[in-house]
């Protein structure tokens, strides 16, 4: 546990009653500050655009979107991780209707359904998509609009981003101010997120102003980089993690958000923008740990760079901070600014947050759904636990329903930012919704100082006939730590001759490290190797939860954007 002695304290913000108020208040409050960092070609320099201009281009785009007769209706948008993107946003939000943000990696075919499912008007897209919208708004009768985030010219009803920002322009110059002064409801829904998940599967998250800046608000609390901070931008902004935790907390604290050009260029936009925040998931900040531990021993210094961990760990139980200077060069690695990470969206190891935070970068992590949009509990900068999500938002109660004997039960939720509902799905929304209360279908439970622990999902816990509980995913954390396992799927089999559920994993070896350790080896020798690994992780855990049988792919698992394995297409490839 991280200073216990800021237990009880909370940062202090301005409260705000919506997200156009957050926009414009942040404008007058950091108007000559950036606000983004952005490039305008591949590999080109990073631009600044400050907070008055921000709101000025909203101000110009909601305008002209308003001119068109867009007002009251849904608007979509899909593309990369762009200024223009979260421009579109925040101008339909503020004034002119419902925003419908898409995930660029859908195949034409969803992106088809998901815009008629939600009657969208218009559509809003980058040209890296270009091919993927043409051929996805074909029949979809809403639609009165296509406007492209790069072509310079209207063309029929095919409109320009751009333009469109120029005639918003000189509609405010005319003092038209329809725009300006569009009152704000801050209870309706001004944002429709569809989760990750198959077609039929995706449900509609209605989210409110009051939903999104509640969880602004009160995050914000727990953790400030307010103080001339610039974070990364690296997970898709159509998700709430991102959105919310990222984009909109560092606009309301006045944080620059630099707009990283893709996975591959992490390190490289880290030192080119001075970054010193980024939000990210496991399999990120994971990578980075490993590539971390390799360097040092290639280099030879992985001994010195343990003893020097665990000289950290020791100073820090005495809330004394080690000197960066001995973690020189993994600051370097991270472009020599940053300060903190933050973990969410799936289950980290808590090594990792323990490694970085005694390398002198402060790292913890945050749980939450799309559905509380998304934030339900995170740590707080100064007073965290690794393998904890941390404390209860402020503002937000959480309780664990039907416990067994350990204490682990359903995570329910309550508060200003759980959803109004599913879209045009009652049946789904009363499922979770009941009495207010948010049921997120993870188990969880809380130690003696109030800290949320996640076991798993309710829908994938595997039951044995003897009623015993096993949670894939923690079984998924101990073969996760060989290292000749890069991916790996668990759940339950039935067991023909006894009729008992057995646990069964499906394996994608780490093959590049299997050929540095064996050389090149048969799908037979892997097989063995693999079997010697699972027998010793069994020898860890209770009987019930051993691995009984296994199987090897040669590919990885399909997965979201998020980079969170789908469960489903797993078990059925």
């Amino acid at each position: 546990m991280k200073n216990a002695k800021y237990k009880g304290d909370l940062y202090v913000h301005r409260p705000i009653k919506d997200l156009k108020e957050m926009v414009n208040t942040s404008a007058e409050i950091y108007g000559d500050r950036n606000a983004f960092l952005v490039k305008n070609a591949p590999g080109g320099e990073y631009i600044p655009v400050k907070f008055s201009r921000l709101k000025t281009d909203i101000d110009e785009l909601g305008t002209a979107f308003m001119d068109l007769g867009l007002t009251g209706k849904k608007i979509a948008v899909i593309g990369e991780n762009r200024y223009e993107w979260v421009v579109t946003y925040l101008a339909v939000v503020n004034g002119v209707g419902v925003i419908v943000p898409l995930d660029r990696e859908l195949p034409a075919e969803e992106v088809h359904h998901l815009l008629k499912r939600s009657e969208v008007s218009a559509v809003v897209y980058s040209s890296k998509v270009g091919t993927v919208v043409e051929e996805a708004i074909q029949g979809v009768e809403s639609i009165e609009f296509v406007i492209s985030m790069d072509a310079l010219e209207h063309i029929d009803n095919r409109l320009s981003l751009k333009k469109l920002q120029r005639a918003g322009r000189r509609l405010l110059l005319e003092e038209k101010r329809f725009f300006l002064d569009a009152e704000i409801d801050r209870e309706a829904m001004c944002s429709l997120l569809f989760t990750s998940g198959t077609t039929g599967m995706a449900k509609g998250v209605m989210l409110s102003h009051k939903n999104l800046t509640a969880n602004v608000y009160n995050m914000s609390k727990y953790v400030d980089v307010s103080n001339n901070w610039t974070g990364l931008s690296v997970l898709p902004m159509h998700h709430t993690y991102e959105l919310t935790c990222h984009v909109f907390t560092c606009i309301y604290q006045g944080c620059c958000v630099a707009i990283c050009e893709g996975l591959k260029y992490i390190v490289k936009n880290m030192a080119e923008s001075r970054a010193t925040v980024m939000l990210g998931v496991p399999l990120i900040f994971e990578s980075m740990h490993k590539k971390v531990w390799k360097q040092a021993e290639a280099s030879g210094k992985a001994d010195k760079m343990r003893a020097a961990i665990q000289l950290s760990k020791t100073l820090g139980k005495f809330n004394i901070k080690s000197t960066k200077k001995l973690f020189k060069s993994v600051h370097q690695a991270m472009g020599g600014h940053m300060q903190m990470f933050i973990s969410g969206a799936a289950a980290i190891d808590p090594v990792v947050i323990e490694d970085f935070n005694a390398m002198g970068i402060t790292m913890f992590q945050g749980y939450g759904m799309t559905e509380n949009s998304p934030i339900i509990a995170v740590n707080k900068d100064r007073y965290y636990k690794a393998a904890s999500v941390g404390l209860p938002m402020p503002g937000t109660e959480v309780q664990i329903i039907d416990q067994d004997e350990n204490g682990i039960g359903e995570i329910i939720c309550k508060g200003d930012s759980v959803m109004l509902g599913y879209y045009d799905n009652p049946e789904e929304t009363a499922k979770v919704l009941v009495d207010g209360w948010l049921h997120t279908g993870d188990y969880g439970y809380f130690d003696k100082d109030g800290f949320l622990y996640i076991s798993g999902r309710k829908k994938n816990v595997i039951v044995t006939k003897n009623g015993k509980n096993i949670f894939p995913e923690e079984v998924e954390f101990y073969l996760n730590k060989s290292d000749y396992i890069s991916e790996v799927v668990v759940w339950g089999l039935e067991d023909e001759k006894t009729g008992d559920t057995v646990v069964q994993a499906e394996i994608f070896p780490d093959y590049p490290a299997l050929e540095a350790k064996f050389g090149k080896v048969s799908e037979e020798e892997i097989s063995r190797i693999l079997k010697k690994e699972i027998d010793e992780i069994n020898e860890h855990m209770p009987l019930y939860k051993r691995v009984k049988r296994f199987e090897i792919r040669a590919e990885e698992f399909e997965k979201t954007t998020t980079k969170k394995i789908k469960r489903f297409a797993a078990k059925h490839s």
